[in-house]
C-alpha cells in the first residue's frame, strides 16, 4: 500500500459484491426511446443483473459521453492497513470533444477506511489540453494512520523488529503546469504543500530530536519528455522526468532544503499481449529535510512488498523491471523484479545495502486501459498484498 497517491480498492470478485450503479455526466440524445402511440417499456433488471451488465460495459469506450464516469469499491486487505473498505470514482474526458487524437484526461476521487484506524480521502488527476500542448497534474489527499517508525538510515530499517508505533496525520496538496516546447517535450513550474504530525509515540527516542510536526511549502521546475501512448496503462513509449524543488525559509518553512528527483520509464511490446516495462527512480534531498519528506520506498508503487517508511534517509534509488501479460479477455498477470536502497548522500551508497524486491500480480480491466490490480510483493524479511488501481508506473 502506498500512502501518498495510493487508491485502494478491491479485486474483481469483491467488486461484484457491492458495485454502484454507473454514473454519467452526460446522457446520449437517443438514450430514451419515445413512442407517441405506445411507449415501450424496458424489461426490469434485477440488482445482480444490473451489476453484471455494469461491469461488462465498464471498459467499453463511450464516445457519446462528454465525461465517462464510473464508481467501484469493495473490501480489501494489505499488510499495512489490514482489512478495509475502499471506493474510487474514476472519470475520463476530453478538453475538446472534437479532438479525438489527444489522449484522454483523467480524474479519480477516492476514499478508504480500515480496521486498524487508517482512513484516507483524496482526488488526483491529469488535465490534457487540446493537441497535448499543455498539461495540469494535481493531487489533494489526507490520511490518518497508526504507523511504525524505524528511524533514519539503512541500518535502522534493516532490523525489522526494532521500531516505534505512532499515529501520523498527513496532508498533501500539489499541482504542476507543463507546457509543450516540442512534440513530447514539456517544461513547467509546480508547487506543493505538506503537513505532517506524529503523535502517541511509543518510543520517542527513535526520532532523535527531529521535529514531530512540519508544514512545508515548496516550489519547483519540471522538465519532462513523455511519448507514452497512455498515462494509466502504457504499452509503448518512454517517460523521462527531472524535477528540482526548493523549500526556502522565506516561504514560511522552519528549515530550508531542496530536492532533486529523476524518473525514467520505458515500455515496449515484446510479443502478442506482452509488455516489458522498466522504471528507474532517484530522489536526493539537500539540507535539513523533515523526516516525513525524507526519501523512502515501499507501498503500492515503488519496491512493492516493503512497508512504506521502513527504510528512510535523505536519498533513495530504485530500479524495477516488470513483464505485463494480457491473458484472456479483461484478465492479465504481471511479474516484476527490482532493487533499491536509501543513503545519506551518493558517496555513501553501498552495494551490500541494495535491497531485493519481486512479486506477481493480477490485472482486471475495469475501464479501457485502466486496470484494477492485486499484487503480492516480496521484500527482505517481509511481504505485502496490495489492492490498487492503475499500474504501479
Amino acid at each position: 500500500m502506498r500512502l501518498r497517491g495510493k487508491i485502494s480498492i478491491s479485486c474483481a470478485g469483491a467488486l461484484l459484491l457491492w458495485a454502484a450503479i454507473p454514473v454519467s455526466a452526460q446522457m446520449s440524445a437517443d438514450s430514451i426511446a419515445i413512442d407517441s402511440v405506445a411507449p415501450a417499456v424496458a424489461p426490469k433488471r434485477g440488482l445482480i443483473k444490473r451489476v453484471i451488465d455494469y461491469f461488462n460495459e465498464s471498459n467499453k469506450p463511450k464516445a457519446y459521453k462528454g465525461f465517462d464516469f464510473s464508481i467501484v469499491g469493495g473490501p480489501h486487505y494489505s499488510s499495512d492497513t489490514k482489512l478495509g473498505i475502499g471506493v474510487v470514482a474514476a472519470g475520463f474526458y476530453r478538453n475538446d470533444i472534437a479532438d479525438s487524437l489527444t489522449m484522454l484526461s483523467n480524474v479519480s476521487i477516492y476514499g478508504d477506511v480500515s480496521t486498524v484506524g487508517f482512513y484516507k480521502v483524496g482526488v488526483t488527476g491529469n488535465h490534457i489540453f487540446r493537441a497535448d500542448r499543455n498539461r495540469i497534474e494535481y493531487e489533494l489527499s489526507f490520511y490518518s494512520f497508526p504507523r511504525h517508525f524505524w528511524g533514519v538510515g539503512y541500518e535502522a530499517g534493516n532490523d525489522i523488529d526494532h521500531y516505534s508505533k505512532f499515529n501520523e496525520r498527513f496532508v498533501e496538496a500539489k499541482a504542476k503546469y507543463l507546457h509543450s516546447l516540442a512534440p513530447h517535450f514539456f517544461v513547467g513550474p509546480g508547487t506543493q504543500y505538506h503537513y505532517a504530525a506524529a503523535s502517541k509515540l511509543r518510543k520517542p527516542e527513535f526520532w532523535d530530536g527531529l521535529a514531530l510536526h512540519s508544514s512545508t511549502y515548496t516550489v519547483g521546475l519540471s522538465v519532462e519528455y513523455d511519448s507514452r501512448d497512455n498515462l494509466t496503462a502504457p504499452e509503448k513509449g518512454i517517460m523521462v522526468l527531472a524535477e528540482q524543488r526548493f523549500s526556502p525559509k522565506f516561504l514560511g518553512n522552519r528549515q530550508a532544503f531542496s530536492s532533486t528527483e529523476l524518473t525514467a520509464s520505458a515500455y515496449k511490446g515484446i510479443w502478442r499481449g506482452g509488455v516489458l516495462a522498466t522504471h528507474l527512480h532517484g530522489l536526493w534531498n539537500f539540507g535539513r529535510v523533515p523526516w516525513p519528506l525524507m526519501a523512502t520506498f515501499g507501498g503500492s508503487n515503488t519496491m512493492r512488498g516493503y512497508y512504506e517508511g521502513r527504510f528512510r534517509d535523505k536519498c533513495e534509488m530504485d530500479l524495477t523491471v516488470e513483464l505485463r501479460q494480457h491473458v484472456w479477455r479483461r484478465n492479465g498477470i504481471v511479474l516484476w523484479a527490482g532493487v533499491g536502497s536509501v543513503f545519506p548522500k551518493m558517496s555513501r551508497l553501498r552495494i551490500d545495502h541494495l535491497l531485493p524486491n519481486g512479486g506477481i500480480g493480477y490485472r482486471w480491466e475495469f475501464k479501457k486501459r485502466t486496470n484494477v490490480r492485486l499484487d503480492f510483493g516480496i521484500g527482505r524479511s517481509e511481504t505485502s498484498f496490495i489492492f490498487s488501481i492503475n499500474e504501479a508506473f
